[in-house]
């Protein structure tokens, strides 16, 4: 196999934008050959921006079964995410995925199951991972720059969105269409690279904010803290309702902090170790000596594109996944720990206690008020990427 032929579930906000890209020839061994949405407009769409060739499907079943596609790659709202993950993988397809996975670990832990079985390529679209930044401090930490971590901290408050975003979609912001509010659709990312980096919690206790800044039924502020088993803690902070927001990661350890924000990363380096020279200095107000450093990225951001080329090149060559798809459920765990934590009015182990869980996000299911469909009258939804996809 040369190439890679492709086909998209769901040609909204994102599936659009990937469509587009890939017809253009932006990721190189990849070709869209079939693409499949529920909606006629939208297929429409595909037909005008994609080419004639394109095969239209509206059930994924069928565009998975008709022998045009190695691939699928899954756009739709959350929750069916894994059955067509699932159902691509039983046909022996290759599949990459939109984050989130799936709404709750469960899902998620159908999925690798499958992949297993399949024997195919997995991979997430955990975008921000390429981001230059985020990998040197990844590097950092892996080199032990920092020493024994201590303490994670991170301000997500720049995913400001209006009530003309929520009202764009009738599953959007609802219990029974997205599972969730700013924890599954705008923090998947951070609650990725945040394990990524710092690694996983074994306790959460999540406050969860329900409709604060918008008339919506989930989650538009969050405040988490989380425990570790060496004794490190960490602070999350997200709203969709905070403008202008900010985006600050700090994480400190026994050598040094790095902090992350408008674009840079500093490093701030102790030339002692700080529980060394807590025990052995004679001075009651010191400090160790520091240096500070501005720390460069390597590489540029390749964004969606990077994720995609190199699902492509995994499939062709064997690359390494950059979001393996069985790395998906650790961020899904911290989101639903905090949503669990947060319902329960206490504090979580993790693993959660998946079933109840699932019991709880029922229960809010079943009073869910799906909104009835919607045309979206905001103009920046559909074929491009904006700013609001640059990495944060």
């Amino acid at each position: 196999m040369n190439e890679v032929r492709i086909g998209i579930v769901g040609i909204g906000n994102m599936g659009s934008v990937h469509a587009k890209n890939i017809v253009d020839g932006k990721i190189q061994g990849l070709k869209l050959t079939a693409v499949c949405d529920i909606d006629a407009h939208k297929r429409t769409w595909a037909k005008e921006n994609l080419g004639e060739e394109i095969a239209l499907f509206t059930d994924y079943k069928e565009m998975i079964k008709s022998g045009y596609i190695d691939a699928v790659l899954i756009a739709t709202p959350h929750y069916i995410h894994p059955n067509i993950a699932i159902y691509g993988f039983s046909k022996g397809l290759h599949v990459l995925t939109e984050k989130p996975a799936g709404v709750y670990t469960k899902q998620v832990e159908a999925m690798n199951a499958a992949a297993k079985e399949a024997g195919t390529v997995f991979g997430v679209v955990y975008n921000q991972r390429t981001n230059p930044l985020y990998k040197a401090l990844k590097k950092l930490i892996d080199e032990g720059k920092l020493g024994e971590l201590k303490r994670c901290v991170w301000i997500i408050t720049n995913w400001y969105r209006t009530q003309a975003y929520y009202d764009s979609g009738s599953w959007r912001a609802t219990w029974a269409g997205e599972g969730g509010g700013v924890l599954i659709n705008q923090c998947p990312h951070n609650l990725d690279l945040w394990q990524w980096l710092f690694g996983m919690p074994s306790k959460v206790t999540g406050f969860t904010a329900i409709g604060k800044y918008h008339h919506i039924e989930v989650e538009d502020d969050v405040t988490a803290y989380a425990e570790y088993d060496n004794g490190a803690t960490a602070v999350f902070i997200t709203t969709t309702g905070e403008c202008p927001g900010t985006n600050r990661l700090e994480i400190s350890g026994d050598r040094g902090k790095a902090v992350i924000e408008e674009g840079v990363l500093k490093f701030y380096e102790l030339e002692q170790g700080e529980r060394e020279y807590c025990f052995t200095s004679q001075e009651g107000f010191g400090s160790p000596k520091m240096n500070v450093h501005n720390v460069e990225g390597e590489g540029i951001e390749t964004g969606h594109n990077g994720i995609l080329q190199n699902f492509t090149n995994a499939i062709l060559y064997g690359e390494k996944l950059i979001a393996p798809g069985k790395e998906a459920i650790r961020g899904l765990t911290i989101s639903n720990a905090i949503h669990l934590s947060s319902w329960l009015g206490q504090s979580v182990e993790l693993p959660i206690n998946a079933d109840l869980y699932l019991e709880k996000l029922q229960e809010k299911i079943a009073d869910s008020k799906v909104k009835p469909e919607v045309t979206s009258k905001i103009s920046d939804l559909q074929g491009t990427y904006n700013s609001r996809w640059d990495v944060r």
